[in-house]
This record gives C-alpha cells, sequence and structure tokens, in this order.
C-alpha cells in the first residue's frame, strides 16, 4: 500500500463509491440543515474543515472511508463538489485483491439494514443509492444524548446500530422514536454493552 501525504482535492460527489451500504437518514437530515446554516455564509470554509477521507483504488475510483452521512447530504442539497483527503493510493491493486485489503482494513462495511453482511460487490456504487438504517440513526441520536462516547474506532455507531437493532423493535422505533431513545439511553448503561466503543456504563 503506498500513503501519501494528506493533501486536499476537489472530485465530484457522485465519483465517490461508499464503503456501506447504509446510513441513517435522519442523520443525513441533521447534515442538510448543517450545511445550510453554513453554506452561504462560510461554504468554502465548512468544506474545507470538513474534508472527506478517501482511498484511490482500481480505475481512479475515489472510495469514501468515512462522512457518508455528509457526503449524501451535500449531494441532496446539489452540491456538485466535496474536497477530498487521500490517505492511502491502491491502484496498482486489482479490484477483488482491493476489497480484500480494505476489509481487512477495516475500511468496508458491507452490511444492510438488517445488520446482515453482504458481499463487497453488492455495495452501492453511487453515494445517491445509500439505504436507510433507522438504527444508525438512533445509535447517532444515543451518542449525542450522552449513551456512549465518540471515540476513533471505524463504524462504532453501526456497531452500537446492531446492538439496539436487538434489543427495540423497528416498529417500535417507526412509531415512536423519542420513547425508543429513551430506551436506548436506558440499555446503553447495561453490563451487555460493556464491549462495545465508547461505552460510559458505571464499572465494578
Amino acid at each position: 500500500m503506498k500513503m501519501i501525504e494528506p493533501f486536499l482535492r476537489p472530485v465530484e460527489v457522485t465519483a465517490l463509491r461508499p464503503t456501506q451500504m447504509t446510513v441513517g437518514m435522519s442523520e443525513v437530515e441533521r447534515k442538510r440543515r448543517l450545511w445550510r446554516d453554513h453554506s452561504e455564509r462560510d461554504g468554502p470554509e465548512f468544506l474545507g474543515r470538513h474534508m472527506l477521507p478517501v482511498v484511490l483504488g482500481p480505475d481512479e475510483r475515489h472510495w469514501l472511508i468515512d462522512h457518508h452521512h455528509l457526503a449524501l447530504a451535500l449531494h441532496q442539497e446539489g452540491a456538485g463538489h466535496v474536497l477530498v483527503n487521500i490517505v492511502a493510493d491502491l491502484r496498482v491493486l486489482k479490484r477483488q485483491a482491493f476489497l480484500v485489503f480494505m476489509d481487512n482494513r477495516n475500511w468496508l462495511h458491507p452490511y444492510d439494514a438488517q445488520g446482515k453482511r453482504q458481499p463487497a460487490k453488492d455495495l452501492p456504487k453511487n453515494i445517491a443509492d445509500l439505504g436507510d438504517d433507522p438504527f444508525r440513526s438512533l445509535a447517532g441520536a444515543l451518542r449525542r444524548a450522552g449513551g456512549y462516547a465518540k471515540v476513533p474506532t471505524p463504524y462504532s455507531e453501526f456497531l452500537w446500530a446492531d446492538f439496539l437493532r436487538r434489543r427495540i423493535s423497528a416498529e417500535k422505533l417507526a412509531k415512536n422514536p423519542e420513547a425508543a431513545l429513551t430506551k436506548a439511553l436506558s440499555i446503553a448503561c447495561d453490563k451487555d454493552a460493556d464491549f462495545l466503543p465508547g461505552w460510559c456504563g458505571a464499572q465494578d
């Protein structure tokens, strides 16, 4: 793998290749509101502070390895280009070797909206094709409410989403998100969750 010095490069949002299958659409909507607050006042500075990390892959593709919610929000708000930070150059690899390498570096998260792993070949080709996982939105709301700490562990919110998915019904989440968040705050402190990144429960 060729590691390169970080630098910024403008790339079309629609040229970004996702490394995950879903986002929390409520989280995307929150990012859209954030962008609207900044777009006219300090849009370029905002984008400079929120550069998107990508890996260069076969055929010069830019594979997005974080900030999928922001990328989709910017796309939905009509932003044509974003600034990306190229963190690794893997153009020398063939596609299958590239996907295996990315998976082993934990730079892929090919799990569907039910939390089930799918073949990497089924990852969306475009940021606009990302599906909705409501439990990812719940996990984001739980973190902002203090249910767990923000940590650099890749895809930590999805780990929390899967934990919540097995304890809160999709029907309850859809009908009453506030009640679902209250329950999530309660179970986030349980000892059963102590293996999750950012767990804030009491130690024995």
